[in-house]
């Protein structure tokens, strides 16, 4: 086993050329269109800064964006289990998530202007930093 230490990894500044370290993402995302009368599931493959595969539930497959993620799109395509279980990611995923933050984003509505802050301070009628 090597127990030499290894130089900290650092991103290179603008304009330098980049050092080798390439970075994977799985970004997971949910649309929702008139509150959750249509949902939408999205799940994105990143490698080094570009999309090479993703999967729409409206679509309900995986999408290949380059040579490798079709590779990929026709493998995990071939498992039926995956597929029916990201198909009900927009049941158990995306609509309790809206469910979860209406609780306090819907009702949230409106206290721009409201005179008290949450904890129950009240805010001073004129702000010093205001023109």
């Amino acid at each position: 086993m090597d127990t030499t230490p290894h130089p900290p990894v650092t991103l290179p500044a603008a304009g330098e050329e980049l050092s080798g370290v390439f970075q994977k993402l799985k970004k997971a995302e949910c649309h929702f269109i008139n509150g959750t009368e249509q949902v939408r599931f999205m799940e994105r493959f990143i490698y080094n800064r570009q999309q090479y595969a993703h999967f729409d539930s409206d679509v309900g497959v995986y999408v290949g964006d380059t040579p490798y993620g079709e590779i990929q799109a026709r493998y995990w395509n071939s498992q039926q289990d995956l597929l029916e279980y990201r198909r009900a990611a927009v049941d158990w995923l995306c609509r309790k998530i809206y469910e979860v933050s209406t609780l306090f984003l819907v009702n949230r509505r409106g206290e721009r202007g409201a005179e008290r802050v949450p904890s129950g301070i009240p805010l001073p009628r004129e702000r010093p930093w205001s023109p």
